[in-house]
């Protein structure tokens, strides 16, 4: 093929489908993701695992691949039970373990079937920078504990500045090329930048297209998400009925797998150190490992 191959370091896997399968079939799938040479696994937070727990559980199934949450939410966990997590996680497997922290911000309505919501409070810069505050300020006691490999979920330019500031970077997630730009710029040459980016292997094209509007138009429910469409450039037209197709196909990398390697190679070129493809198919919730072993073959041997 002539797709640019990248080492592995570069490339990742982020993904929510772990969450529905038992515990050993999740053991056994991120063992094939470090098989086919991925260097990370990210995953999401919500109704599943806690972060925590899944992290445990990637971890113990691998020996070589990167887990990485994406992202632990702070309004889950105090900073005493995060810390202590973070110390024990990375004493068990130096070097392999990614603190991603953040905070979901999603409307009222955006709450699991049986009525429970998402906590959140307090503005998201300064309680942030509180919670990192208080992680440095838990005492020590760990047996060779590891130095964190902490990073941030951000979009805005504040929230940027301080995971630049205060970690090792930034976790991106449902952004464009022209995010990616514009991040490494405000955080400088030196922070790390983990940019998520959303694709899609369908043969059919109008299922394909189905697929991108439904992730994309969940996603325009969020106000801080759209905020950040709205500074990048898009417009309320791009926003409305579920996303323009010029804002899809911003989001979405669809079709081919060298379309997809076109836009990795873009995120890289706009300054990302590393970009973990999230599959999305027609049924949520599967594993989706045939496109995961099709998308190994962007990885440098």
């Amino acid at each position: 093929m002539s797709h640019t191959q990248y080492d592995r370091s570069r490339l990742g896997i982020w993904t929510f489908a772990f969450d529905p399968h038992p515990a050993a079939r999740v053991r056994d799938a991120v063992a094939e993701l470090e098989g086919l040479g991925y260097g990370a696994v990210w995953f999401g937070e919500a109704f599943g695992r806690d972060a925590v727990s899944q992290a445990a559980l990637l971890l113990d199934a691998t020996e070589r691949i990167a887990v990485a949450t994406g992202i632990a939410n702070i309004y889950l966990r105090h900073p005493i039970a995060m810390a202590a997590a973070e110390r024990s996680l990375g004493e068990q497997h130096p070097g392999r373990f990614v603190l991603g922290l953040g905070g979901h911000r999603v409307p009222a309505s955006s709450t699991a079937s049986a009525g429970s919501e998402i906590p959140f409070s307090g503005k998201p810069i300064s309680s942030m920078r509180e919670y990192l505050d208080s992680l440095e300020k838990v005492p020590l006691n760990a047996a060779a504990a590891q130095p964190p490999r902490r990073v941030l979920a951000a979009l805005g330019p504040k929230m940027l500045d301080l995971a630049a500031e205060r970690t090792r970077g930034a976790h991106t997630y449902f952004v464009p090329v022209s995010h990616t730009a514009m991040a490494r710029e405000r955080m400088g040459p030196d922070a790390y930048l983990a940019v998520e980016q959303a694709v899609v292997l369908d043969p059919d094209p109008e299922r394909a297209r189905r697929t991108q509007r439904e992730h994309v138009g969940g996603y325009l429910l969020a106000p801080h998400q759209r905020n950040n469409l709205l500074r990048l450039g898009f417009d309320a037209t791009d926003l409305a009925d579920g996303g323009s197709d010029r804002l899809v196909d911003a989001i979405v990398a669809g079709g081919s797998i060298e379309t997809i390697a076109d836009r990795v190679r873009d995120h890289f070129r706009a300054g990302a150190d590393h970009v973990c493809l999230q599959v999305l198919t027609a049924t949520p919730g599967v594993l989706p490992l045939p496109e995961w072993r099709e998308l190994a073959s962007l990885i440098q041997e």
